[in-house]
């Protein structure tokens, strides 16, 4: 384990970058990013959902709940909101959600390392992914394939928040996002989902309400871990709060 933490260089800034190796356990994953200068303790937000195949609607519906919901309550109680890392889809709103509000509280990327762009690399994949530029720190896992970082997004929430409240957040989302919801009710983590957001995060609202829907998203949204809040951005901000006033419990 490194105590000397890596940096990249984007933009100008010199980003620090933790790289997991394979079997790294909760306890492994605090130290390197405690030495990375990230708070162990904090209160975790993990957002997942859409990197690709947003709608306009979808994207400006995204942007607003985050600039007023989601974004202020990281602030307001210094949580740490983590995320895929690459500069697309709700990764990058969430992103410009936090310039758009001054936000300071940490914002990590938890990314696969063969599905991005690294600053230099003249070999990158074809389906490879820029970073986003803006995050604070970058968590680098093991794999190659998109989703491969889905098992880590869920491991490092818990190596920072530690007996701290955390909690998911599902806005759109493709065939990744049921993995995302079903890896943070196995780890007994809260999940709000955006209903008003598109795609899977529709879908398990249209299935909690009783409608036809895929049965991925009826599984989802039967367990008494996922809510559901749709374009209000109070309402948003309550439910938030309310997941993260609680203390962790597994």
């Amino acid at each position: 384990m490194s105590t000397d933490p890596e940096h990249l260089e984007i933009a100008g800034q010199a980003i620090p970058v933790v790289r997991l190796t394979p079997g790294s356990n909760t306890a492994i994953v605090a130290a390197e990013l405690a030495a990375a200068g990230l708070p162990i303790g904090a209160p975790v937000v993990v957002l997942v959902g859409g990197a690709g195949g947003l709608e306009q609607a979808e994207a400006r519906a995204c942007l607003v709940l985050f600039e007023r919901a989601l974004l202020p309550i990281v602030e307001s109680i210094g949580a740490v909101l983590v995320d895929g890392g690459t500069d697309a889809g709700i990764m990058s709103l969430a992103a410009e959600a936090r310039q758009r509000i001054g936000g300071r509280s940490p914002h990590v990327g938890v990314v696969a390392e063969g599905t991005v762009r690294w600053p230099g690399d003249m070999c990158e994949p074809d389906h490879a992914a820029d970073l986003e530029p803006h995050h604070t720190h970058f968590v680098v896992a093991p794999g190659d394939r998109w989703g491969d970082e889905a098992p880590w997004l869920s491991i490092v929430a818990s190596a920072i928040a530690g007996p701290a409240p955390s909690v998911t957040v599902l806005a759109n989302g493709g065939n990744v996002a049921y993995d995302d919801v079903r890896i943070s009710i196995s780890a007994l983590r809260p999940v709000l989902v955006l209903g008003g957001t598109g795609r899977a995060a529709a879908a398990i609202a249209a299935a909690r309400s009783g409608a036809p829907a895929d049965p991925r998203a009826v599984m989802s949204a039967a367990s008494a871990l996922v809510s559901v809040e749709r374009d209000d951005p109070d309402a948003v901000r309550a439910s938030l709060a309310t997941a993260l006033a609680r203390r962790a419990t597994g």
